[in-house]
């Protein structure tokens, strides 16, 4: 006759964390488009827009990113003049 063992349930295995950061969302980049202050030429028809720290304390700039305000202070977008196009969304950390 066969024996048969008794299984006992695993314990619950905690789910891995990803190590990224969440994806930076569309609000912040249309904000930075459209607010930014600082435009820093890189040459070759590229220009990388920031939005400085007095910006981002402005009301209408602070209703637009609600608590998203912080994270948009660590963004730059490097823009292609020429094309009129995003080259780039850079996001420090």
């Amino acid at each position: 006759m066969a024996s048969y063992r008794r299984f006992k349930p695993r314990p619950a295995r905690r789910p891995i964390e990803d190590p990224r950061p969440a994806p930076l969302p569309g609000t912040v980049v249309d904000a930075v488009l459209r607010f930014h202050d600082e435009e820093h030429d890189q040459g070759g028809g590229r220009t990388l827009l920031r939005l400085s720290k007095r910006r981002l304390a402005e009301r209408d700039v602070a209703q637009a990113l609600g608590d998203l305000a912080s994270r948009a202070a660590r963004v730059a977008i490097l823009w292609n003049e020429r094309e009129s196009q995003i080259i780039r969304v850079l996001e420090a950390a």
